[in-house]
């Protein structure tokens, strides 16, 4: 079960362990005073590490790809391209 905080007109705070379910209390637990309002904190998030902005998303991955495509790339490149210009030699003298 949840613990709830709520604040009364007064300004005075108080915290109640409850279900999700309970009602809200209608009074103050130190002055009786009405009505009495849920007291809410925004919930603490840290995000850690990269791929979190739109800029990080795929930055690591595509940079090992480029490097390892590079010299792939090249290396396919340069050995197709003499295979055409044989046979295309080839066929020209015959």
């Amino acid at each position: 079960m949840p613990i709830y905080e709520y604040r009364c007109p007064n300004g005075h705070t108080f915290e109640r362990f409850q279900s999700m379910t309970a009602p809200p209390p209608e009074r103050c637990d130190v002055c009786g005073a009405a009505p009495v309002e849920l007291v809410l904190y925004p919930v603490a998030i840290h995000y850690k590490g990269s791929g979190f902005y739109t800029t990080d998303y795929g930055k690591g991955k595509a940079a090992k790809k480029e490097g390892g495509e590079s010299a792939g790339g090249e290396a396919a490149k340069t050995e197709s391209k003499p295979a055409p210009e044989k046979k295309a030699a080839a066929g020209g003298d015959g």
